[in-house]
């Protein structure tokens, strides 16, 4: 009886082996995911699996070394991933380059959070996923699908590149042909021979994308290029012989190009331009002309813009607008620039963007482009800017300077572009030779810089919070046409006192005057070093000026006071003369004390006086 119980169980314990190894083996070979996307960033790449969550079954994400992320749903049958690749190409829901991927170049999980599936059985497709549409399977012939697996440039994976054949609506098995067997090292070197200059210079520039070559693009292969291949071979999996083979070529080229996926990169003609581009038509679309510039602004998800530059001119417009730019919100202070005879170029970049420009001059036209992209993303914009640079063609024609939307216009934009603007601007002035300037602490308080009238760069000597005064130092010489003059001796109360200030921050081109009188030697506290005045001052006006009847300055104007208590309009305060002579005196500057009669100065000697002594102070983020 135990004889005959026994057999049974070992037939049963042999074909649950069997049945284990052969599950073992097809989960090894047969158990597949369609990779969909590959992205550079983990942040983006995690939006990207979360939008497609929304969309499809099964969606997981996953790295694939390098730096790269790939988003894959499965893991299922080879024959079913076939299935929902074809299907989901044909209903437009992920990209026609998406592939069959292996397990086993996953790495670690990212999408769904927390989750670990790569070592989990495959699952059915989806309930929706059907073989093909009535139509395709009509026009099929009696000749069965053969599914062919070509290296995907992008990864080196096995890419499903089936065309649908069938000719019933029951999903057919099919057959795979097997790749081709990897070259011998002599093979490799056979086929490296035939490549041409150019084959050979586009690796040379795909191995300095990637990172292991820093030597000239020559097209030689010598010692420095050899070594770069085999660091690039070890670094994905290869033998490390220094002689690729054509599969590992297209590998190689394949993640150079796989930066550029999704980002719809196509020539564009621009004809009243007169340019063609190309450029990433996934992210930007056409919306107007405001001469120089055919403005393509944002269309996609990572919030590029691409400006198209035409106009006729000389070498001075060429440098004309190389300086307009530079005053524009989209290109950054920081930065390499370059101005050579007749062409510029402009790289800005800030915590946001990443502004790159290319202007040149030719028979009297001048053409060019602008790319705006996210800090961040280097691989894809410096490629992005590499193909729009090889690719611009320029055709007939420039802009009509007279085209674009004349209602549009505003006193801080330039052909529809915002220029850029400081962070707070109050007034300040001169109080020696040197172009030293006084002005209000408020305007040098989390600065990247500090600029006089905009374009001069300045230091920051002192800045004391307790008194409101700042002392700033220009980095370039400056000749200022009038130096203040203190007086020598206090004001009367009840007498006439002025104001030299940019009221309006930097809308008006000089300083203008507001009047007032001096209502009291001391703060409402009775606090020494102030002086109460009867003026309405502007909040652009602090750090100005304050003139007695003669034209000697007797303080400083100090900005409004913020708190729960609220003055009258006309109620303002000046910083006296002495506490700004106290730091003047500490930080080495001597002042100028006014002489002369006690007589009144003349309106228009005063305005002259005010305007060529004081100076616009801004601060920069």
């Amino acid at each position: 009886m135990k004889r005959f119980l026994f057999a049974p169980v070992a037939v049963f314990l042999a074909l649950s082996l069997s049945l284990a190894s052969f599950a073992r083996a097809q989960s090894a070979e047969d158990i597949v995911w369609v990779q969909i996307e590959a992205l550079p960033s983990l942040a983006e790449a995690t939006d990207r699996a979360r939008a497609y969550d929304t969309l499809l079954d099964d969606v997981s994400g996953f790295s694939l070394g390098g730096g790269w992320y790939g988003i894959a749903v499965g893991p299922y049958r080879r024959a079913d991933a076939q299935l929902v690749r074809r299907s989901y190409v044909r209903d437009g829901l992920v990209p026609r380059d998406s592939f069959i991927q292996q397990s086993s170049r996953f790495r670690q999980q990212f999408w769904p959070v927390g989750a670990n599936v790569l070592d989990t059985d495959q699952v059915d497709p989806p309930a929706n996923v059907a073989p093909g549409t009535q139509e395709e399977v009509a026009s099929g012939s009696n000749t069965p699908s053969v599914t062919t697996t070509p290296l995907d440039p992008a990864t080196g994976a096995e890419e499903d590149s089936t065309t649908v054949a069938d000719n019933s609506t029951a999903a057919e098995p099919e057959t795979t042909t097997p790749a081709e067997p990897e070259e011998t090292l002599a093979e490799a070197r056979r086929s490296e021979r035939e490549l041409d200059g150019q084959e050979r210079r586009a690796l040379q520039i795909a191995l300095k994308w990637a990172g292991f070559y820093d030597a000239a693009i020559d097209g030689a292969f010598g010692r420095g290029t050899r070594g770069s291949m085999r660091a690039w071979q070890e670094a994905n999996g290869y033998e490390g012989t220094g002689v690729l083979t054509t599969r590992q070529r297209a590998a190689l080229l394949g993640q150079y190009n796989a930066v550029l996926n999704g980002l719809g990169m196509e020539v564009v003609r621009d004809d009243k331009a007169g340019i063609e581009i190309v450029m990433p038509t996934a992210e930007v679309s056409f919306t107007r002309y405001e001469p120089p510039f055919a403005h393509y602004d944002e269309s996609g998800n990572i919030g590029a813009r691409v400006l198209l530059i035409s106009q006729p001119g000389d070498r001075d417009t060429l440098y004309g607008l190389y300086d307009i730019m530079q005053t524009l919100e989209i290109v950054p202070l920081e930065g390499p620039r370059e101005r050579k005879r007749d062409s510029f170029e402009l790289i800005g970049e800030n915590g946001s963007i990443v502004s790159q420009t290319q202007v040149s001059l030719e028979n009297g036209q001048i053409k060019g482009f602008t790319l705006i992209w996210p800090a961040g993303d280097e691989d894809r914009r410096r490629r992005v800017v590499a193909e729009m640079s090889q690719s611009l063609t320029r055709l007939p024609g420039v802009l009509d300077p007279a085209a674009g939307d004349s209602e549009a216009q505003a006193i801080d934009l330039v052909a529809g572009l915002q220029i850029r603007q400081p962070k707070i601007s109050r007034s300040g002035f001169f109080v020696d030779t040197k172009g030293t300037v006084v002005t209000t602490n408020e305007v040098v308080g989390a600065c990247t810089r500090v600029t006089l009238d905009e374009d001069t760069e300045a230091q920051v000597l002192v800045s004391d919070k307790d008194s409101g005064l700042a002392l700033l130092k220009p980095e370039s010489t400056l000749a200022p046409l009038a130096v203040a003059q203190f007086s020598s001796q206090a004001p009367r109360l009840q007498s006439e006192v002025s104001v030299a200030g940019y009221s309006y921050g930097g809308v008006l081109s000089a300083a203008t005057l507001t009047f007032g009188n001096l209502s009291d030697l001391k703060g409402l506290n009775g606090e020494e070093g102030l002086k109460r005045l009867d003026m309405k001052a502007q909040p652009g006006d602090a750090g100005g000026p304050v003139f007695d009847e003669r034209g000697h300055v007797v303080g400083m104007l100090l900005p409004r006071a913020e708190g729960d208590r609220k003055l009258p309009e006309d109620v303002s305060f000046a910083l006296d003369s002495a506490a700004i002579r106290g730091a003047a005196q500490e930080a080495g500057i001597s002042l100028e004390t006014g002489q002369g009669a006690a007589t009144t100065i003349a309106p228009r000697d005063l305005t002259l006086q005010a305007q060529g002594m004081t100076v616009l102070v801004s601060c920069w983020e």
